[in-house]
């Protein structure tokens, strides 16, 4: 590495100092910027009033105008670029993807100059591929690979890689290592500049394709999620722009934690939501135990509510006769059980052979009025189904079904539910997730967050529910078999990215392999990638944390931490909260975010010996500020957020907040790797004996 190699000048550069490599960059550096709000006025500038045929299309036109000025918003504290390529070869030479002499500049969007030739290049860009692949042994026809150093949004230094040199050994980047361990306040960042090979493998993998990643902390996981989310975009916009995106997290504050890396990348129209809002059909007013959730939350309710719904069909036992004009037209009881055995048998949604069902009839009497003489044709089939008669007896053989009142029967009554979920759910079973008292209607229903999963269902089985191009689905260990299968219901004809740790699952359900998982959610045939190097959690802090692996997740590997630093770490003792806010007046010395985890139970008392302290804090979801820069977490809200550096309060509490010691230590596992600089952990009580 060196980091004053001489290079050429740029071609947009002439005016560029020619003897300081550094005032050279700086300046296509201040070139693209002027270059990106050029392109910006550009748009802002288009008048759409000669080109819209119509009111509608001057709305749809304007709203991709200003969707367009947001995406080339130039942020004065991220960097437009964080590399650079220069290619050996012209184009057309062998293993060639550039041209001889020419560079490119690597950054988070296209900006072009006035006559559009390229300043900065897209990092999803096929010719970007080798900023993050090329190597000493696999250059991918790169002679240098320049990696930028920022501060805020100043260019301050550089560093080289002359890949196929081979006097230059190899050396850990250290622009690279700062860029990683760079002090964070506020929401999540993109990590385009430090994008691994095996992250980018997984970035830029088929959008035909499901991918699981297995990811201990600080692998990289949601990142990685997230960026295959901008790639897929990029590589196939016209067809994720008709079918939709959508990023899937446990909880709002994770979401708001991750919702500004996707416009920093210039992609503002992927969705973001949590199970629980795929699912809102109805009110959560209501919670179950562990028990009851756990049941719910088990595959086997599918077949029970499949079941119910489908008892609700009856075979006719009148014949339909239709009226029309002087002529009485009879198809009988017989007829009419045919038609609806065959519709029964083609495995259809409720609610679409509920549909088809009048046709069917109409189609029978059609072919009588066409035996006897006649030529009707299609609008006297459709007339006829639309026959008080026809309406009768399909409303009496296969009624409409609410999927609200078909779960409020289940739940509610006994005898209903013993008959359909009979031999696959036994007594106590069923005892487990009937209501004590039943609900009177839908509205007065406390309905719980797993009630609404088994109403999504039914909802699906009498009408199919539209599916995205792509689902994004983070922190998927914690979820029910029945919560895979309401995601993989919205991307049946899509792909999936599935993010998770196995040994972070910390619900009763939490699942026991990603095998198992895969196939509830749809996607058995999806590839499991794991990550094992990891680039957030500081070594010592990783290797504490993985003291509880043995007792948590046997068959996985430890995180091997990459990061040179080995982070501070210290185990104290406490006396109470006094020593606790010492500890975070101690961290927030330091540069970067702070955040205090505790037990929930405890939150309540941290939060008034803040106040008395005078000492600030937010709540997950709310943003630092340079001011501000404590965050209270309870343990319960932890997963997926990191801060620089963590007090994390009385890990026996944390234990014991759960329901069972194995979901208490996967917890505590959670809060003990969200520190990305360092980790002061006080306790009062004895420390967990698997953590001794």
């Amino acid at each position: 590495m060196s980091a004053s190699t001489p290079v050429d000048e740029p071609v947009n550069d002439p005016a560029a100092p020619a003897g300081d490599p550094l005032a050279r960059e700086r300046s296509h550096l201040t070139a693209s910027r002027a270059a990106l709000r050029a392109m910006r006025e550009d748009v802002e500038a288009l008048d759409i009033r000669d080109v819209t045929a119509n009111w509608v299309n001057a709305e749809v036109l304007q709203h991709q105008i200003e969707e367009r000025i947001k995406a080339l918003a130039d942020l004065s504290d991220t960097p437009l670029f964080f590399g650079r390529l220069d290619y050996l070869h012209a184009p057309g030479a062998e293993r060639a993807e550039g041209a001889q002499g020419e560079r490119f500049y690597i950054g988070r969007r296209h900006v072009h100059d006035a006559d559009g030739d390229p300043l900065v290049i897209d990092w999803r860009a096929p010719v970007s591929q080798p900023f993050y692949r090329a190597s000493k042994k696999d250059p991918m026809d790169v002679g240098l690979r320049r990696r930028f150093g920022y501060t805020g949004g100043d260019l301050t230094a550089y560093e080289d890689e002359h890949l196929s040199d081979p006097a230059e050994a190899a050396t850990t980047s250290k622009l690279l290592q700062q860029e990683i361990e760079r002090p964070r306040v506020g929401p999540m960042r993109d990590i385009v500049a430090t994008i691994q090979p095996e992250q980018d493998e997984i970035v830029r993998s088929g959008l035909s394709g499901s991918v699981c990643v297995q990811g201990g902390p600080g692998t990289g996981k949601t990142a990685v999620g997230l960026h295959r989310v901008a790639y897929l975009l990029y590589a196939h916009r016209e067809r994720l722009a008709r079918t939709g995106t959508l990023v899937v997290g446990p909880n709002r504050s994770f979401l708001h934690y991750i919702e500004q890396v996707l416009p920093a990348l210039g992609e503002l129209t992927v969705a973001q939501a949590t199970v629980d809002d795929l699912v809102a059909h109805v009110e959560v007013r209501g919670t179950d135990d562990a028990t009851a959730a756990t049941v719910k939350g088990d595959a086997r309710m599918a077949e029970v509510l499949r079941r119910a719904l489908y008892s609700h069909v009856t075979m006719p036992t009148e014949p339909v006769v239709v009226v029309r004009g002087s002529r009485r037209w009879r198809v009988p009881a017989y007829e009419l059980e045919e038609l609806v055995r065959q519709l029964l048998d083609r495995d259809i949604r409720y609610g679409a052979a509920r549909e088809a069902l009048p046709q069917r009839i109409a189609h029978a009497v059609l072919v009588q009025m066409e035996r006897a003489g006649e030529a009707p044709d299609d609008r006297v089939q459709d007339a006829v189904a639309r026959n008080a008669a026809v309406k009768a007896a399909v409303k009496t053989v296969w009624p409409a079904v609410d999927p609200a009142k078909l779960v409020l029967r289940l739940l509610g009554d006994a005898e209903f539910l013993a008959e359909h979920a009979k031999g696959l759910l036994d007594e106590q079973e069923q005892k487990a997730v009937l209501w004590a008292k039943p609900a009177r209607s839908v509205k007065s229903a406390k309905w719980s967050a797993a009630d609404t999963v088994l109403i999504d269902e039914a909802a699906d089985l009498i009408r199919r529910t539209p599916s995205l191009g792509h689902v994004v689905l983070d922190e998927a260990q914690d979820l029910s078999p029945m919560q895979y299968r309401a995601v993989g219901r919205r991307c049946t004809t899509g792909s999936a990215t599935v993010l998770g740790d196995l040994a972070q699952g910390t619900t009763p359900w939490a699942t026991r392999s990603w095998e198992e998982a895969l196939s509830h959610l749809g996607k058995p045939d999806a590839v499991v990638e794991e990550l094992t190097a990891g680039f957030r959690v500081p070594t010592d802090v990783i290797t504490y944390a993985s003291r509880l692996l043995p007792h948590i997740a046997p068959g996985l590997a430890p995180v091997a931490s990459i990061r040179e630093n080995p982070g501070f770490f210290e185990v104290r003792r406490s006396s109470g909260p006094a020593d606790v806010i010492a500890a975070c007046r101690e961290l927030l010395t330091r540069e970067g975010s702070v955040g205090l985890i505790a037990a929930d139970p405890r939150i309540p008392d941290l939060t008034e010996a803040l106040a008395a302290a005078g000492l600030p804090h937010v709540s997950p979801g709310e943003e630092t500020t340079r001011s501000t820069r404590l965050t209270l977490v309870p343990a319960s809200l932890a997963k997926g957020l990191e801060y620089d550096y963590v007090v994390l309060d009385e890990p026996r509490a944390i234990v014991e907040a759960e329901p069972d010691e194995r979901t208490g230590l996967r917890r505590l596992y959670v809060t003990l790797t969200r520190a990305v600089s360092g980790l002061i952990v006080t306790h009062g009580t004895p420390l967990p004996t698997q953590l001794m």
